[in-house]
């Protein structure tokens, strides 16, 4: 390779990314991390704790996502409400889970207010920040990270007029369920039916043009709210049961109505829904060699079934109650989704196809909705 060449490689511009999931209100509120610093600051400030399985090993942080040219993210408040015996952990009414979705909504105000974060709630507000992220003369590590507001699990709207509430302070997309016992849906590792406060919601954030996550329904509720729902609809965070054989994964048959609907399918990358072999607080990414190509594999079966590029996404939740001993290994933190356009365009991807999967599908589908 000559010198030139080089210079070429070293100095070519990043694809601008786009991650439908992160959780970032939670890390900072109850895992108490300041996100602004440094992540070996943040690593090092969580050396001798242990009240967390991923203390000392997270992967998120707005200088790494500036980094990585991670400009949007779809971010989180995220409360669970756990019923009388249940075994997970969350909060003992639904009250207390809503005030804690605002001391995180809280948060990302002061990210705000210190230039570190930049809410977008319109089509507007998005093409003024894809403005200034594809403006090259503006150093990236000076740019806001754009995030669009999603609540993960419904269960801390205490009643249906809290979704209008919600609505005003610029959330736009809404999940029923998390995992276990839901008010509005049961979640991941449970069976049954969305329940009728969920059809009431459904209907109302219909009226109000909001996105619906089917990220963590059942089966049957998966099926309830395609039917039900006629407002647009992504799935955040999911990978393929065909090759995680779990009721977390989506059905062919579910993939195929999600496309039907223009939906976005955002892959993850926490290890046991990557690698069937993988089992939490057990196993580690690097023995199982469970690597970023993995999430491939997803992607490549998504594309089969529609035919296209245009449906898959990156959906990271990193550090969604998980760092670097359960994602994979040879990812040191959120910037190396960089790494994905090697290893898209060693299997085959086009130029268009990384483009569609870094941002373009996810702004597409934002464009189609806002218009």
């Amino acid at each position: 390779m000559s010198s030139s060449e080089n210079i070429h490689l070293t100095t070519k511009k990043k694809r601008l990314i786009f991650d439908a999931h992160l959780d970032l209100s939670m890390n900072a509120i109850e895992w108490n991390r300041d996100l602004t610093r440094p992540l070996d600051e943040i690593r090092q400030r969580e050396m001798n704790m242990s009240d967390k399985n991923d203390r000392g090993k997270g992967t998120v942080c707005l200088p790494e996502l500036r980094k990585g040219r991670v400009g949007l993210v779809v971010a989180t408040q995220l409360a669970r409400h756990t019923p009388y015996g249940s075994s997970l952990s969350g909060w003992n009414s639904p009250q207390q889970a809503w005030a804690m979705t605002q001391a995180q909504l809280a948060w990302y105000r002061e990210m705000e207010a210190l230039a570190e974060m930049a809410q977008i709630t319109d089509l507007q507000q998005l093409e003024t920040h894809l403005a200034l992220w594809n403006d090259e003369t503006i150093p990236d590590e000076t740019k806001p990270v754009g995030y669009i507001l999603s609540l993960e699990g419904a269960d801390s709207l205490v009643n249906i007029s809290y979704l209008h509430r919600a609505y005003e302070y610029g959330l736009r997309a809404v999940g029923l369920s998390h995992f276990g016992p839901g008010r509005y849906a049961p979640g991941t590792k449970t069976q049954g039916p969305v329940t009728p406060l969920g059809f009431e919601l459904m209907k109302e954030m219909g009226k109000l043009n909001m996105i619906l996550d089917v990220t963590h329904l059942t089966d049957e509720g998966f099926d309830q709210a395609l039917d039900y729902y006629e407002g647009a609809i992504w799935a955040s965070h999911h990978n393929v049961r065909k090759i995680v054989p779990n009721q977390r994964q989506l059905t062919d048959g579910q993939i195929k109505r999600l496309i039907e609907r223009g939906a976005v399918i955002g892959g993850m990358l926490d290890c046991w829904a990557m690698d069937i072999r993988f089992i939490d607080m057990v196993s580690d990414p690097w023995q199982l060699d469970i690597k970023l190509e993995n999430l491939v594999d997803h992607w490549d079966h998504i594309c089969q079934i529609a035919g296209n590029s245009q449906h898959i996404a990156i959906g990271s939740d990193l550090d969604g109650i998980f760092g670097t001993e359960q994602s994979p290994w040879d990812m040191n933190s959120v910037a190396d989704l960089q790494k994905f356009e090697s290893i898209l365009t060693r299997r085959g991807y086009t130029d268009a196809d990384i483009d569609n999967i870094f941002s373009k599908n996810w702004i597409r589908f934002l464009r189609r909705v806002w218009k």
